[in-house]
């Protein structure tokens, strides 16, 4: 197992974090930021979970709402994106850029479990090996798994 303990990412330093990944896990995180950009400037209802209503009695403080917050919510989600995108291949993260990574990898899972309708009970349940949904369920695990050890990494104090 080595020095990971089986774990793609461990903290090595006060703000210096070591990134251990394949290259087909490199290629994947390289592909996804493109994608979720490019469905950022949609209205796209797999988007619902990145901007949920504010004002669910209230339809014109929710349109104000919006109106005044979007772009901003969008900009911060671009930003970490970008992130992603030019550390894919870095061996270590400072603390900022692993954070902007978790931001990225948590927008990414919430946009494929919309789409995949993740719930609690699916946890539990097997996936059939002929399940259309079986490589994207796969993507949505390790994104999950990615993101749970940059939190468990930046958690860990020296």
């Amino acid at each position: 197992m080595g020095i990971f303990s089986g774990r793609s990412i461990r903290r090595r330093g006060e703000d210096d974090f070591e990134v251990r990944l394949d290259a087909w896990e490199r290629n994947v995180l390289r592909s996804l930021p493109g994608q979720l950009r490019d469905l950022l400037s949609t209205d796209d209802p797999a988007l619902e979970r990145l901007f949920p209503p504010a004002y669910l009695a209230d339809p014109g403080k929710e349109d104000e709402y919006r109106r005044l917050m979007r772009a901003d919510l969008t900009d911060h989600r671009l930003a970490t994106l970008s992130v992603l995108e030019a550390t894919v291949d870095a061996l270590s993260l400072t603390e900022d850029q692993l954070v902007a990574w978790m931001g990225a990898l948590n927008d990414l899972r919430l946009v494929l479990g919309t789409r995949l309708d993740i719930s609690e009970e699916m946890y539990e349940e097997a996936v059939a090996s002929d399940d259309p949904r079986g490589p994207m369920l796969a993507l949505y695990g390790f994104l999950t798994e990615l993101q749970g050890e940059a939190i468990e990494a930046l958690s860990w104090s020296l």
